[in-house]
């Protein structure tokens, strides 16, 4: 599983696991400790780098769409 970047620390330390009661996709940096949860498991065309992998994904805080290509970070 390669590492990915970060949508708040920005570093190159963001992966993802599939909890197995759940079945939910969580994403944890090992930079910051940031966690989120996948909300939707349908991947959509990013407006930036035009390729099919922006998720939702929501935190404590909010939730967003972002893109983990070219980690453009949308409401």
């Amino acid at each position: 599983m390669a590492l990915l970047i970060c949508p708040k620390c920005k570093e190159n330390s963001f992966t993802w696991f599939i909890n197995g009661k759940t079945h939910v996709t969580s994403w944890n940096c090992f930079n910051c400790d940031y966690e989120a949860k996948e909300t939707d498991s349908h991947k959509s065309i990013c407006e930036n780098c035009e390729k099919n992998t922006k998720i939702k994904l929501k935190d404590k805080e909010k939730e967003y769409r972002w893109c983990s290509s070219c980690n453009q970070i949308t409401p």
